[in-house]
Protein backbone atom coordinates (compact mmCIF):
# COMPACT_ATOMS: atom_id res chain seq x y z
CA UNK A 1 0.00 0.00 0.00
CA UNK A 2 1.38 3.37 -0.67
CA UNK A 3 -0.18 6.88 -1.90
CA UNK A 4 -0.40 7.84 -5.27
CA UNK A 5 2.40 9.20 -6.81
CA UNK A 6 2.67 13.28 -5.96
CA UNK A 7 0.41 13.04 -2.68
CA UNK A 8 1.43 13.22 0.60
CA UNK A 9 -0.35 12.95 4.17
CA UNK A 10 0.61 15.44 6.74
CA UNK A 11 1.20 15.25 10.51
CA UNK A 12 2.74 16.25 13.43
CA UNK A 13 5.49 18.95 13.59
CA UNK A 14 5.07 19.12 9.68
CA UNK A 15 1.76 19.85 9.66
CA UNK A 16 2.21 22.01 12.58
CA UNK A 17 4.53 23.97 10.36
CA UNK A 18 1.59 24.07 7.27
CA UNK A 19 -0.20 25.52 9.77
CA UNK A 20 1.69 28.42 10.75
CA UNK A 21 1.82 29.05 7.06
CA UNK A 22 -2.09 29.00 6.46
CA UNK A 23 -2.53 30.93 9.72
CA UNK A 24 -0.23 33.79 8.41
CA UNK A 25 -1.61 33.72 4.67
CA UNK A 26 -4.62 34.10 6.34
CA UNK A 27 -3.88 36.96 9.08
CA UNK A 28 -2.37 38.76 6.00
CA UNK A 29 -5.20 38.11 3.84
CA UNK A 30 -8.16 39.47 6.47
CA UNK A 31 -5.96 42.25 7.53
CA UNK A 32 -6.14 43.27 3.43
CA UNK A 33 -9.61 43.19 4.12
CA UNK A 34 -10.40 39.86 1.48
CA UNK A 35 -13.63 37.65 2.37
CA UNK A 36 -13.20 34.01 2.46
CA UNK A 37 -14.93 31.43 0.17
CA UNK A 38 -15.43 28.20 -0.64
CA UNK A 39 -15.30 26.97 -4.30
CA UNK A 40 -16.32 23.31 -5.74
CA UNK A 41 -13.85 20.65 -6.21
CA UNK A 42 -15.79 19.22 -9.23
CA UNK A 43 -16.70 21.25 -11.64
CA UNK A 44 -17.90 20.76 -15.32
CA UNK A 45 -15.52 20.33 -17.90
CA UNK A 46 -16.68 22.40 -20.43
CA UNK A 47 -15.99 25.37 -18.25
CA UNK A 48 -12.11 23.82 -17.39
CA UNK A 49 -11.24 23.22 -20.78
CA UNK A 50 -12.73 26.45 -22.20
CA UNK A 51 -10.39 28.29 -24.54
CA UNK A 52 -10.79 31.06 -21.45
CA UNK A 53 -9.64 29.04 -18.82
CA UNK A 54 -6.10 28.20 -20.48
CA UNK A 55 -7.36 25.30 -23.30
CA UNK A 56 -4.85 23.36 -24.66
CA UNK A 57 -2.44 24.30 -22.47
CA UNK A 58 -3.97 22.46 -19.62
CA UNK A 59 -6.31 20.10 -20.82
CA UNK A 60 -2.77 17.57 -20.60
CA UNK A 61 -3.01 17.85 -16.85
CA UNK A 62 -6.29 17.95 -16.27
CA UNK A 63 -7.81 15.15 -14.49
CA UNK A 64 -11.32 14.11 -15.65
CA UNK A 65 -14.15 11.74 -14.82
CA UNK A 66 -17.79 10.93 -16.15
CA UNK A 67 -20.35 10.82 -13.25
CA UNK A 68 -23.28 8.31 -13.41
CA UNK A 69 -25.38 10.72 -15.37
CA UNK A 70 -22.37 10.44 -17.94
CA UNK A 71 -21.85 14.02 -17.56
CA UNK A 72 -18.11 15.46 -18.15
CA UNK A 73 -16.33 16.63 -15.48
CA UNK A 74 -13.08 17.23 -14.24
CA UNK A 75 -11.05 17.96 -10.65
CA UNK A 76 -10.31 22.15 -10.57
CA UNK A 77 -6.29 22.53 -11.60
CA UNK A 78 -6.61 25.69 -9.79
CA UNK A 79 -8.70 27.97 -8.23
CA UNK A 80 -8.80 30.86 -10.47
CA UNK A 81 -11.59 29.57 -13.04
CA UNK A 82 -13.73 28.43 -9.82
CA UNK A 83 -13.47 32.12 -8.98
CA UNK A 84 -14.19 33.37 -12.57
CA UNK A 85 -17.35 31.22 -12.38
CA UNK A 86 -18.58 32.18 -9.22
CA UNK A 87 -19.04 35.94 -9.99
CA UNK A 88 -20.52 34.68 -13.28
CA UNK A 89 -23.06 32.97 -11.82
CA UNK A 90 -23.91 35.91 -9.68
CA UNK A 91 -24.21 38.97 -10.68
CA UNK A 92 -25.49 41.19 -8.00
CA UNK A 93 -22.09 40.87 -6.08
CA UNK A 94 -21.31 43.90 -5.37
CA UNK A 95 -17.97 45.11 -6.53
CA UNK A 96 -15.34 45.51 -6.12
CA UNK A 97 -15.15 41.72 -4.71
CA UNK A 98 -12.47 40.60 -2.85
CA UNK A 99 -11.85 36.91 -1.94
CA UNK A 100 -9.40 34.81 -0.64
CA UNK A 101 -9.48 30.63 -0.86
CA UNK A 102 -6.87 27.97 0.42
CA UNK A 103 -8.15 24.47 -1.33
CA UNK A 104 -6.69 21.63 -2.48
CA UNK A 105 -6.09 21.51 -6.71
CA UNK A 106 -5.08 18.61 -8.82
CA UNK A 107 -2.64 18.61 -11.94
CA UNK A 108 -1.58 15.56 -13.47
CA UNK A 109 1.72 16.85 -14.15
CA UNK A 110 5.61 15.81 -13.45
CA UNK A 111 6.38 15.54 -9.83
CA UNK A 112 9.61 17.18 -8.17
CA UNK A 113 10.23 19.03 -5.37
CA UNK A 114 7.83 21.98 -4.85
CA UNK A 115 5.34 20.11 -7.59
CA UNK A 116 3.12 17.83 -6.70
CA UNK A 117 -0.34 16.34 -8.07
CA UNK A 118 -2.68 16.93 -5.22
CA UNK A 119 -1.57 20.58 -3.73
CA UNK A 120 -2.87 23.62 -2.11
CA UNK A 121 -3.45 26.78 -3.25
CA UNK A 122 -3.74 29.94 -1.54
CA UNK A 123 -4.90 32.57 -3.32
CA UNK A 124 -6.66 36.74 -2.97
CA UNK A 125 -8.64 38.17 -6.13
CA UNK A 126 -10.03 41.30 -6.33
CA UNK A 127 -13.04 41.63 -8.93
CA UNK A 128 -13.76 45.18 -10.12
CA UNK A 129 -10.61 47.80 -9.93
CA UNK A 130 -9.15 48.18 -13.21
CA UNK A 131 -6.44 50.56 -12.27
CA UNK A 132 -2.75 49.22 -11.43
CA UNK A 133 -3.38 50.38 -7.52
CA UNK A 134 -4.97 46.37 -7.39
CA UNK A 135 -1.78 44.59 -8.46
CA UNK A 136 0.29 47.17 -6.50
CA UNK A 137 -1.82 46.58 -3.36
CA UNK A 138 -1.06 42.63 -3.91
CA UNK A 139 2.78 43.30 -4.15
CA UNK A 140 2.43 44.79 -0.92
CA UNK A 141 0.25 41.97 0.16
CA UNK A 142 3.33 39.08 -1.10
CA UNK A 143 5.97 41.37 0.81
CA UNK A 144 4.31 41.65 3.71
CA UNK A 145 3.89 37.35 3.94
CA UNK A 146 7.12 36.81 3.00
CA UNK A 147 8.60 39.36 5.35
CA UNK A 148 6.45 37.80 8.26
CA UNK A 149 7.91 33.50 7.31
CA UNK A 150 11.62 35.20 7.40
CA UNK A 151 11.66 34.25 3.54
CA UNK A 152 13.52 36.84 1.31
CA UNK A 153 11.79 36.68 -2.05
CA UNK A 154 12.53 38.47 -5.61
CA UNK A 155 9.11 39.27 -7.37
CA UNK A 156 9.53 39.73 -11.34
CA UNK A 157 6.68 41.65 -12.82
CA UNK A 158 5.86 42.43 -16.38
CA UNK A 159 2.69 43.82 -18.43
CA UNK A 160 1.73 41.37 -21.58
CA UNK A 161 -0.17 44.09 -23.16
CA UNK A 162 3.66 45.57 -23.25
CA UNK A 163 5.24 42.74 -24.20
CA UNK A 164 2.55 42.05 -27.03
CA UNK A 165 3.09 45.68 -28.56
CA UNK A 166 7.11 45.61 -28.23
CA UNK A 167 6.63 41.86 -30.33
CA UNK A 168 4.15 43.62 -32.70
CA UNK A 169 6.55 46.54 -32.89
CA UNK A 170 9.15 43.75 -34.46
CA UNK A 171 6.80 42.03 -36.63
CA UNK A 172 5.31 39.15 -34.61
CA UNK A 173 2.04 38.70 -36.52
CA UNK A 174 -1.33 38.23 -33.80
CA UNK A 175 -1.45 35.05 -34.53
CA UNK A 176 2.09 33.47 -33.41
CA UNK A 177 2.16 36.45 -30.36
CA UNK A 178 1.21 33.73 -27.46
CA UNK A 179 3.32 31.05 -28.11
CA UNK A 180 6.24 33.44 -29.29
CA UNK A 181 5.71 34.80 -25.52
CA UNK A 182 5.26 31.32 -24.02
CA UNK A 183 8.32 30.54 -25.27
CA UNK A 184 10.68 33.76 -24.20
CA UNK A 185 8.78 33.37 -21.09
CA UNK A 186 10.93 30.03 -20.36
CA UNK A 187 14.19 31.16 -20.95
CA UNK A 188 15.19 30.51 -17.64
CA UNK A 189 14.50 26.93 -17.68
CA UNK A 190 16.01 26.48 -21.39
CA UNK A 191 18.19 29.19 -21.99
CA UNK A 192 18.31 31.16 -24.77
CA UNK A 193 19.87 28.80 -26.97
CA UNK A 194 16.33 26.70 -26.55
CA UNK A 195 14.47 29.65 -27.09
CA UNK A 196 16.26 30.20 -30.50
CA UNK A 197 15.82 26.43 -31.12
CA UNK A 198 11.94 27.16 -30.65
CA UNK A 199 11.32 30.32 -32.55
CA UNK A 200 13.05 28.62 -35.49
CA UNK A 201 10.04 26.42 -35.56
CA UNK A 202 7.61 29.11 -35.31
CA UNK A 203 7.93 29.86 -38.85
CA UNK A 204 8.59 33.36 -37.97
CA UNK A 205 9.81 36.03 -40.85
CA UNK A 206 13.86 36.07 -40.54
CA UNK A 207 13.79 40.07 -39.66
CA UNK A 208 11.32 39.63 -36.71
CA UNK A 209 12.92 36.28 -35.41
CA UNK A 210 16.48 38.62 -35.71
CA UNK A 211 14.92 41.13 -33.51
CA UNK A 212 13.42 38.79 -30.80
CA UNK A 213 17.24 37.66 -30.32
CA UNK A 214 18.41 41.31 -30.34
CA UNK A 215 15.72 41.99 -27.76
CA UNK A 216 17.20 39.11 -26.04
CA UNK A 217 20.66 39.60 -25.70
CA UNK A 218 20.20 43.32 -24.37
CA UNK A 219 21.63 42.88 -20.62
CA UNK A 220 17.99 43.42 -18.71
CA UNK A 221 16.88 45.74 -20.33
CA UNK A 222 14.10 48.48 -17.98
CA UNK A 223 11.03 49.71 -19.32
CA UNK A 224 11.76 52.76 -20.77
CA UNK A 225 14.43 51.22 -22.30
CA UNK A 226 12.38 49.17 -24.33
CA UNK A 227 9.55 51.71 -24.49
CA UNK A 228 12.37 54.17 -26.17
CA UNK A 229 14.17 51.57 -28.52
CA UNK A 230 10.66 50.48 -29.95
CA UNK A 231 8.73 53.26 -29.74
CA UNK A 232 5.76 52.71 -27.72
CA UNK A 233 5.50 56.16 -25.82
CA UNK A 234 1.85 56.59 -25.14
CA UNK A 235 0.69 52.88 -26.27
CA UNK A 236 -1.47 51.15 -23.86
CA UNK A 237 0.96 48.53 -22.17
CA UNK A 238 3.93 50.98 -21.95
CA UNK A 239 1.49 53.18 -20.12
CA UNK A 240 -0.28 50.59 -17.80
CA UNK A 241 3.46 49.26 -17.34
CA UNK A 242 5.00 52.63 -16.45
CA UNK A 243 2.09 53.94 -13.85
CA UNK A 244 2.70 50.58 -12.34
CA UNK A 245 6.04 50.94 -11.91
CA UNK A 246 5.68 54.77 -10.74
CA UNK A 247 3.86 52.99 -7.70
CA UNK A 248 6.23 50.25 -7.17
CA UNK A 249 8.43 52.87 -6.64
CA UNK A 250 6.13 55.26 -4.21
CA UNK A 251 5.13 52.34 -1.81
CA UNK A 252 8.99 51.29 -1.56
CA UNK A 253 9.12 48.06 -3.20
CA UNK A 254 11.60 48.62 -5.74
CA UNK A 255 14.26 46.56 -4.22
CA UNK A 256 12.35 43.42 -4.01
CA UNK A 257 10.29 44.17 -7.41
CA UNK A 258 11.67 43.98 -10.40
CA UNK A 259 10.94 44.78 -14.21
CA UNK A 260 10.87 41.04 -16.09
CA UNK A 261 10.52 41.63 -20.31
CA UNK A 262 10.01 38.05 -20.97
CA UNK A 263 7.42 37.10 -18.12
CA UNK A 264 4.41 36.33 -19.60
CA UNK A 265 3.56 33.17 -17.22
CA UNK A 266 1.72 30.06 -18.52
CA UNK A 267 -1.64 30.94 -18.89
CA UNK A 268 -3.24 32.34 -21.53
CA UNK A 269 -6.30 34.28 -20.12
CA UNK A 270 -3.88 37.23 -18.19
CA UNK A 271 -4.28 40.64 -20.13
CA UNK A 272 -2.10 42.89 -18.53
CA UNK A 273 0.11 43.11 -15.57
CA UNK A 274 1.82 39.78 -14.70
CA UNK A 275 4.41 38.82 -11.36
CA UNK A 276 5.67 35.95 -10.81
CA UNK A 277 7.87 35.54 -6.82
CA UNK A 278 10.68 33.47 -6.33
CA UNK A 279 13.53 33.19 -4.27
CA UNK A 280 15.78 36.09 -3.53
CA UNK A 281 19.32 33.91 -3.24
CA UNK A 282 18.59 31.98 -6.60
CA UNK A 283 18.64 28.86 -4.85
CA UNK A 284 15.56 27.25 -5.05
CA UNK A 285 14.23 27.21 -8.27
CA UNK A 286 10.36 26.71 -8.33
CA UNK A 287 8.16 29.50 -7.81
CA UNK A 288 6.56 30.74 -4.65
CA UNK A 289 3.60 32.66 -6.33
CA UNK A 290 2.26 34.59 -9.08
CA UNK A 291 -0.55 36.14 -10.78
CA UNK A 292 -1.88 39.06 -12.87
CA UNK A 293 -4.03 41.02 -14.13
CA UNK A 294 -7.24 38.90 -16.55
CA UNK A 295 -10.02 41.07 -17.55
CA UNK A 296 -11.75 39.22 -20.02
CA UNK A 297 -12.31 35.65 -18.15
CA UNK A 298 -15.52 36.28 -16.24
CA UNK A 299 -17.55 38.53 -19.69
CA UNK A 300 -16.54 35.41 -21.56
CA UNK A 301 -17.85 32.98 -19.48
CA UNK A 302 -21.37 34.51 -19.28
CA UNK A 303 -20.87 35.12 -23.16
CA UNK A 304 -20.78 38.78 -22.56
CA UNK A 305 -17.38 40.24 -23.91
CA UNK A 306 -18.56 43.71 -23.94
CA UNK A 307 -19.10 44.08 -20.04
CA UNK A 308 -15.69 44.32 -18.36
CA UNK A 309 -14.88 42.65 -15.13
CA UNK A 310 -11.43 44.00 -14.00
CA UNK A 311 -9.79 41.22 -12.58
CA UNK A 312 -6.38 40.59 -10.49
CA UNK A 313 -5.00 37.96 -8.61
CA UNK A 314 -2.29 36.79 -6.51
CA UNK A 315 -1.95 32.96 -5.88
CA UNK A 316 0.85 31.44 -2.91
CA UNK A 317 2.26 28.17 -3.84
CA UNK A 318 2.46 26.53 -0.49
CA UNK A 319 3.95 23.39 -1.60
CA UNK A 320 7.64 25.69 -2.96
CA UNK A 321 6.64 27.71 0.40
CA UNK A 322 7.13 24.29 2.72
CA UNK A 323 10.44 23.45 0.21
CA UNK A 324 11.58 26.66 1.20
CA UNK A 325 10.88 26.59 5.18
CA UNK A 326 12.38 22.44 5.56
CA UNK A 327 14.09 21.64 7.75
CA UNK A 328 12.90 24.63 10.47
CA UNK A 329 12.28 24.37 13.70
CA UNK A 330 8.83 24.72 15.26
CA UNK A 331 7.48 23.88 18.44
CA UNK A 332 3.79 21.87 18.07
CA UNK A 333 1.76 23.14 20.81
CA UNK A 334 1.21 20.79 24.28
CA UNK A 335 -1.72 20.25 26.22
CA UNK A 336 -2.23 22.30 28.78
CA UNK A 337 -3.55 19.51 30.79
CA UNK A 338 -3.94 15.80 30.75
CA UNK A 339 -6.87 14.15 32.72
CA UNK A 340 -6.43 11.06 34.10
CA UNK A 341 -8.84 8.75 35.47
CA UNK A 342 -7.90 6.11 38.42
CA UNK A 343 -10.40 3.30 38.62
CA UNK A 344 -13.87 3.40 36.77
CA UNK A 345 -13.37 7.33 37.34
CA UNK A 346 -13.92 7.45 33.24
CA UNK A 347 -17.40 9.68 33.39
CA UNK A 348 -15.81 11.75 35.85
CA UNK A 349 -12.73 12.36 33.99
CA UNK A 350 -14.79 13.43 30.98
CA UNK A 351 -16.74 15.33 32.91
CA UNK A 352 -14.10 17.30 34.31
CA UNK A 353 -11.58 17.53 30.81
CA UNK A 354 -15.33 19.45 29.51
CA UNK A 355 -14.85 21.73 32.55
CA UNK A 356 -11.35 22.77 31.10
CA UNK A 357 -12.51 22.70 27.66
CA UNK A 358 -14.74 25.31 28.28
CA UNK A 359 -12.69 27.92 29.84
CA UNK A 360 -10.37 27.61 27.24
CA UNK A 361 -7.61 25.23 28.41
CA UNK A 362 -6.37 22.43 25.90
CA UNK A 363 -7.02 19.28 27.68
CA UNK A 364 -6.42 15.56 26.67
CA UNK A 365 -7.91 12.67 28.45
CA UNK A 366 -5.45 9.23 29.32
CA UNK A 367 -7.52 6.49 30.36
CA UNK A 368 -6.27 2.56 29.88
CA UNK A 369 -2.87 3.60 30.87
CA UNK A 370 -0.92 2.66 34.13
CA UNK A 371 -0.79 6.01 36.13
CA UNK A 372 2.95 6.33 35.88
CA UNK A 373 3.04 6.00 31.91
CA UNK A 374 0.62 8.20 31.62
CA UNK A 375 2.12 10.95 33.65
CA UNK A 376 5.85 9.94 31.97
CA UNK A 377 4.25 10.38 28.49
CA UNK A 378 2.39 13.60 29.52
CA UNK A 379 5.65 14.86 31.09
CA UNK A 380 7.66 14.03 27.46
CA UNK A 381 5.06 16.16 25.62
CA UNK A 382 5.68 19.16 27.90
CA UNK A 383 2.01 19.61 29.50
CA UNK A 384 2.75 21.21 32.36
CA UNK A 385 -0.53 20.11 34.48
CA UNK A 386 -2.10 16.57 35.24
CA UNK A 387 -5.39 16.35 37.24
CA UNK A 388 -5.92 12.87 39.33
CA UNK A 389 -9.52 11.63 39.65
CA UNK A 390 -9.78 8.62 42.39
CA UNK A 391 -12.39 7.42 44.41
CA UNK A 392 -11.43 9.64 47.00
CA UNK A 393 -11.23 12.97 45.06
CA UNK A 394 -14.83 11.55 43.49
CA UNK A 395 -16.28 11.40 46.73
CA UNK A 396 -15.64 14.91 47.66
CA UNK A 397 -16.05 16.41 44.29
CA UNK A 398 -12.62 17.12 44.17
CA UNK A 399 -9.43 16.80 41.79
CA UNK A 400 -5.81 16.51 42.57
CA UNK A 401 -4.41 18.76 40.27
CA UNK A 402 -0.33 17.76 39.75
CA UNK A 403 1.68 21.08 38.67
CA UNK A 404 4.61 19.19 36.36
CA UNK A 405 6.95 21.51 36.50
CA UNK A 406 6.84 22.59 40.03
CA UNK A 407 6.88 19.13 41.18
CA UNK A 408 3.76 20.08 43.52
CA UNK A 409 0.30 18.90 43.94
CA UNK A 410 -2.78 19.89 45.61
CA UNK A 411 -6.53 18.61 46.32
CA UNK A 412 -9.11 21.47 44.86
CA UNK A 413 -12.55 21.41 43.32
CA UNK A 414 -12.28 21.65 39.47
CA UNK A 415 -13.29 25.41 39.29
CA UNK A 416 -9.84 26.21 41.68
CA UNK A 417 -7.84 24.03 39.31
CA UNK A 418 -8.84 26.03 36.23
CA UNK A 419 -8.09 29.22 38.36
CA UNK A 420 -4.41 27.91 39.65
CA UNK A 421 -4.04 27.04 35.89
CA UNK A 422 -4.94 30.25 34.35
CA UNK A 423 -2.99 32.12 37.00
CA UNK A 424 -0.05 30.75 36.10
CA UNK A 425 0.20 31.11 32.61
CA UNK A 426 2.88 32.61 30.81
CA UNK A 427 2.03 36.26 29.24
Amino acid sequence: MQNVKGTYDYFGKEQALRKKVKDTLVTWFERYDFDEMDSTLLNEIELLASKYAGGDEILKEMYQLTDQGQRKLGLRYDLTIPFAKVIALNPGIDLPFRRYEIGKVFRDGPVKRGRLREFLQCDVDVVGIAGPEAEAELMQLAADVFRTLDIAVALRWNNRRFLGEVLAAVGVPDTEMLTVMLTLDKIEKIGAEGVRAELGTKGLDPAAAAAILDLMAMERPTLEQLTEKYKLGGSPGALEAATLQRLIRDIGLEASCRFDPFLSRGLSFYTGTVYEIFDASGTFTSSLGGGGRYDAIIGQLVGRDDIAYPTVGLSFGMESIMAMLEGRSIETRAAEAVVIPIGENVPEALRAADVLRKQGIRTRTEAGRKLKKALAAASAKGTPYAILIGEEEKCNNQVRLKAMNEKSEFVLTIEEAVAYMKERRPN
